[in-house]
């Protein structure tokens, strides 16, 4: 039987499909070195249940930190909870502006062609954290954004209402590997906006009882300068903005802000994107600009796979873990 990996080998020959096996390739080379890995997830990875092969990854020690949006980290519990109700909507380009008010009405909440459903994924999960929050509020208690979702996930609060199977939750996953992870701008996210509502409304007096992005900057240089003595760091991106360019940075704040002599650049860069390249942008641009900024090296290996990071990603995880 044709593995996943033989696939690629034999069909991706050219062109992006080419690109996806040298970064495959360059991505299992840095592991089998001694090297480290974080992941950064943008867009909308886990509402496309980024979760069914990145969550193996976790398992199998092939990811050792993660970097998300907000939204990417709520919406992997949403879909853990809720995923029979979630609605999708295969003819999305076509919808009218009253189509999408009649989603609105029914309380969905659209991503492309999947709606999340408001009362069965986000209802559900803010009563349990509004619980986590005001606990951590009263005892004068602090965490990040994540770690008030390892808990909950690790406590079995949300396990009555667990709609797919758990080992396909890379949130979960990463929970029991108490996994190193920064969620930067949390407060662009759903869960972020329900905290700042009930900081307005007085259940929650203190603001500061979820731990900010400066901190998780603070956070992330600690364990960047731990683990880089003992190895090489690399840096899988999917999709850009913040999840991406805010990690990415720790290594010239260290080296140019606070003026460390001993901090390695970036050991391996991939980034996978369908962002056209292109002026001022972020997300279209290509490794090289980051030398220029004492993120990557001349010599760090450097990938860029321009296409759908919801088919890209699942195919170079399989790759990966050699299926």
């Amino acid at each position: 039987m044709t593995t996943v990996r033989d696939f690629i080998r034999h069909h991706y020959r050219h062109f992006n499909a080419a690109a996806l096996i040298d970064a495959a390739d360059g991505y299992v080379r840095h592991l089998d070195q001694g090297g480290r890995m974080m992941v950064t997830l943008a867009g909308a990875m886990s509402t496309a249940e980024i979760g069914l092969s990145l969550a193996e990854m976790i398992r199998q020690d092939k990811v050792h930190a993660i970097s998300c949006t907000g939204a990417n980290l709520e919406e992997d519990v949403f879909n853990l909870v809720a995923h029979d109700h979630y609605v999708r909507v295969p003819n999305y380009r076509t919808l009218s502006s009253e189509d999408e008010e009649a989603l609105l009405a029914r309380h969905l909440n659209r991503v492309t062609d999947t709606c999340i459903p408001e009362e069965e994924a986000i209802r559900r999960l803010e009563h349990v954290v509004l619980d986590e929050w005001q606990a951590a509020d009263r005892s004068g208690e602090r965490y990040f954004p994540h770690e008030f979702m390892y808990r909950i996930l690790l406590g079995g609060r949300l396990e009555d209402s667990y709609q797919i199977d758990p080992r396909d939750s890379w949130l979960l996953a990463a929970a029991q590997k108490n996994l190193p992870m920064i969620v930067p701008g949390w407060e662009d996210s759903t869960l972020g906006n329900i905290f700042a509502g009930h900081v307005i409304s007085g259940d929650v007096k203190n603001v500061h009882t979820v731990r900010t992005g400066i901190e998780y900057m603070m956070e992330l240089a600690r364990w960047y300068r731990r683990e880089s003595a003992d190895a090489s760091i690399g840096f899988f991106q999917i999709g850009g903005g913040i999840a991406g360019d805010f990690p990415i940075c720790v290594v010239p704040m260290l080296q140019q802000d606070l003026l460390m002599q001993d901090i390695p650049r970036w050991g391996y860069f991939c980034q996978i994107s369908d962002s056209t390249t292109s002026y001022g942008s972020y997300s279209g641009a290509v490794p090289n600009e980051k030398i220029t900024w004492g993120k990557l090296s001349s010599d760090t290996p450097k990938f860029i796979v321009e296409s759908d990071a919801s088919i890209v990603a699942p195919l170079m995880f399989a790759y990966v873990l050699g299926l």
